[in-house]
């Protein structure tokens, strides 16, 4: 977990130690960057990123891959409506963690609930 204000591409690293070879990483213009793309392709890990407009040799980057990202931002949009979470009320990273992982529940359970 990140301090607030700081910006999430300090923490790609850290990130970055967990993928293995044969993943697609889907990130957004933020994190375009040769250092990154650099340190997936040596894990065997392809950047589907998408160029920053001033990028003057541009990489490969599928649209269509890119779709799925909507899922992931969908998910972080419906997080965002608890307001506890939104405005990250908890000052220790394990109550951070667990009002988070109580709103994932919640949602999952609003999606799988019965109809009858």
């Amino acid at each position: 977990m990140t301090a607030g204000q700081s910006h999430d591409g300090q923490a790609a690293d850290d990130l970055l130690d967990h993928v293995g070879a044969g993943t697609i990483l889907l990130a957004d213009k933020a994190y375009d960057s040769d250092r990154i793309r650099g340190s997936l392709r040596d894990k065997g890990a392809f950047a589907n990123i998408p160029p920053k407009v001033n990028r003057r040799s541009k990489p490969y980057f599928s649209t269509w891959l890119y779709r799925e990202r909507n899922l992931i931002e969908r998910f972080f949009s419906k997080l965002k409506h608890f307001r506890r979470v939104a405005t990250r009320y908890d000052k220790l990273a394990e109550n951070f963690l667990a009002m988070v992982q109580l709103a994932s529940i919640r949602l999952w359970l609003r999606v799988y609930e019965s109809t009858a």
